[in-house]
């Protein structure tokens, strides 16, 4: 069975090619403002709606097609603010001032949607990863943000990159954090058949 990832992430695609996951890039357009202010919930309804818009695209093609979609959204809750994917510079600069020396939490949400006989199957989870931030100064600050790396992440960092150097602690999923927690994933995947 054809399985679709509904996402741009170019983390998410390094991940399924990590395991051997054969898969597709269809992205999904889709506004992402949906009031929502509760992170777990807010994760679940936006990859709710990105697996949704690839599926309706493919049926819309060929309505007979048997197919997995898989949508995901991460962002990271700081206390009561939701932290997505900055603005600009300026906005990471702040995310990450606001991180520094913290403690956070990672949420992504996932939808996989199983495409057979004609009938939708659909299973939508959300994920926790606790974080904990070393006291990070101005300048390193200023010099991770000019790395460009901060750019299109939730939070305005990537784990898997030069802000590794500022991660204390995890408690969790670290593929949470990258944004793709492959594990209930793949078990979800094998649960329906679709990987052995």
């Amino acid at each position: 069975m054809k399985i679709i990832l509904a996402s741009s992430s170019p983390r998410r695609r390094d991940i399924m090619e990590q395991v051997g996951i054969p898969f597709e890039v269809r992205v999904s357009e889709v506004d992402e403002n949906i009031g929502i202010k509760k992170p777990a919930l807010l994760v679940k309804a936006l990859s709710k709606l990105k697996a949704m818009a690839v599926l309706k695209e493919i049926i819309k093609e060929d309505k007979n097609a048997e197919f997995a979609v898989i949508g995901a959204d991460t962002v990271v809750a700081l206390g009561d603010e939701i932290l997505g994917k900055p603005k600009d510079d300026t906005d990471a600069k702040r995310m990450i001032k606001a991180q520094s020396g913290q403690k956070s939490a990672v949420y992504t949400g996932v939808t996989v949607l199983i495409r057979k006989d004609g009938k939708t199957v659909r299973e939508t989870f959300a994920v926790k990863t606790k974080i904990e931030m070393a006291e990070i100064s101005e300048d390193c600050i200023d010099t991770y943000i000019a790395s460009g790396e901060s750019r299109d992440k939730a939070g305005a960092y990537g784990i898997q990159g030069r802000f590794a150097q500022y991660v204390k602690k995890i408690e969790g999923d670290y593929y949470n954090i990258v944004g793709f927690p492959i594990c209930p994933i793949a078990d979800c995947l094998r649960r329906y058949g679709v990987i052995e």
